[in-house]
């Protein structure tokens, strides 16, 4: 099986997700950036308690998929990936989940604004949530690849978030921090509109950022 290792590593983080409370079900979706043009993305409708490396599909460039040891398909939101991935060399990882606190925050229509300095770990002074487009569709992807642009976190409207990192364990840590600013801006909101950040005091976090090493967690 080729790739098997970074196989493994794909159906890991998938577990993950429901593991650490930002995933349920058969939702959300993982891929990775294989050898040449592939990706790897988790199939669709298998519920990840389940989900073994031999189920992870096998992607190029231009949508063809094979998964010669299991009668899987990619998943519904493989466009995302796959436009992720070929837009974003630095980008190895992406991570989509329907996280509680995110997910609402998205059905709301709202941006994460500067309200704490860590929401500079998705690269920019916000998180945009993206414009609506039915799942699985390439108007969903359109819109995600524009709420990225310069940042490696968005969220998607009525749907849930998405994260990229350099590796799986980044992708997955900045999405696990991208629910907690979403949690503590949600709670905030209950009170009032939170207090931000200005761009200068926002510039200052990004330069200690600068010298801090990784943003996210490995």
């Amino acid at each position: 099986m080729r790739d098997a290792a970074l196989r493994q590593q794909v159906c890991n983080t998938a577990r993950q997700l429901n593991a650490q409370g930002l995933n349920q079900g058969t939702s959300g979706n993982v891929s990775a950036r294989g050898s040449g043009d592939s990706l790897y993305v988790t199939p669709s409708a298998l519920p990840y308690d389940r989900l073994t490396a031999a189920d992870v599909v096998e992607m190029d460039v231009h949508g063809r998929w094979h998964c010669p040891n299991s009668p899987r398909k990619p998943t519904t939101e493989w466009r995302i990936h796959r436009d992720v991935l070929a837009a974003r060399p630095e980008t190895h990882a992406v991570v989509h989940a329907h996280s509680p606190w995110a997910t609402a925050l998205s059905c709301l229509r709202r941006d994460i604004p500067p309200f704490h300095y860590m929401v500079a770990v998705a690269g920019g002074r916000d998180i945009r949530c993206a414009g609506y487009a039915t799942f699985g569709t390439q108007a969903l992807s359109d819109a995600a690849m524009a709420a990225l642009d310069g940042r490696d976190a968005c969220l998607l409207a009525n749907h849930g978030i998405l994260a990229l990192g350099k590796t799986l364990p980044k992708a997955l840590a900045l999405a696990v921090e991208v629910e907690t600013l979403a949690a503590q801006y949600m709670r905030a909101l209950q009170v009032g509109e939170p207090v931000l950040l200005s761009d200068a005091e926002m510039a200052e976090v990004f330069e200690q950022f600068r010298d801090y090493g990784s943003v996210a967690a490995t």
